[in-house]
């Protein structure tokens, strides 16, 4: 990996362990049930389930998740480790059928 895209991982796993506590992000409300979709999304989209949805720079999955929720077939992918390593843990730890990646979005059709 070159030092730019390192740099920009070490980042985003720092990121993580802060988005993780953050009120923005809300990751109680969501383990409670809260749906953090917004309103032009779910109008744009419309009934998701059975489809499938790819996510890409999916952060630690929580509309990833949310979709899921809805009865889509989600996949995320992500640069960082500390935050698919999240992603993997919530979509266990709440019964989500998800699968998450840690790749470069370049290298995915690799993966």
């Amino acid at each position: 990996m070159d030092e730019h895209l390192q740099a920009n991982q070490n980042l985003w796993d720092q990121w993580t362990l802060e988005h993780e506590k953050s009120p923005f992000y809300d990751l109680e409300g969501f383990r409670a049930g809260k749906d953090r979709l917004r309103s032009i999304e779910l109008s744009e989209l419309g009934d998701v389930a059975g489809k499938s949805l790819l996510h890409l720079q999916c952060h630690f999955g929580l509309d990833t998740l949310a979709w899921a929720r809805r009865g889509a077939t989600v996949t995320g992918v992500d640069l960082s480790e500390k935050s698919i390593a999240l992603a993997r843990s919530l979509s266990q730890e709440l019964d989500i059928p998800a699968r998450f990646y840690c790749t470069d979005i370049y290298q995915l059709p690799d993966s």
